[in-house]
């Protein structure tokens, strides 16, 4: 079987049926689906649900924008690069940039954070999963 010029593939085969334009169209659906339900996260949960619950969000917003931004992209280097990023803006947690930056900008407090924690990186990973798992079904 032969893949299309207009069918996403892969390293993890043909992730969707879908042109790059549709699939382009729906992890911007997504990303969108993703902030709404962050913000509600934020307005009705509390403690660690609210915290760990935002951090997969995170992971999960980066791997849709990736997607947005490069269609064709593998879910899996997809969720690699997410993760990625993730976990870099985590460690960048460990110097004093975030925190400076954070004072300045509300911005760069929210994109950013300020404080290191070492169960985000969990978190973060299963964000990046998540993502993953639900495009390579679709």
């Amino acid at each position: 079987m032969t893949s299309s010029s207009t069918e996403v593939a892969g390293p993890d085969g043909p992730a969707t049926g879908r042109t790059p334009a549709r699939r382009r169209l729906a992890a911007a659906v997504a990303a969108l689906v993703i902030v709404g339900a962050g913000l509600a996260l934020r307005s009705l949960a509390v403690g660690e649900v609210a915290k760990y619950g935002g951090d997969a969000l995170y992971t999960l917003l980066l791997f849709a924008l990736v997607l947005v931004a490069a269609p064709r992209t593998a879910p899996a280097k997809a969720a690699a690069v997410a993760l990625a990023v993730s976990w870099g803006v985590e460690l960048l947690q460990l110097t004093d940039v975030p925190a400076h930056l954070a004072r300045r900008s509300t911005a760069a407090r929210l994109v950013l954070g300020t404080t290191f924690n070492a169960p985000d990186l969990f978190w973060y990973a299963v964000g990046a999963a998540a993502g993953w798992a639900v495009v390579r079904r679709a």
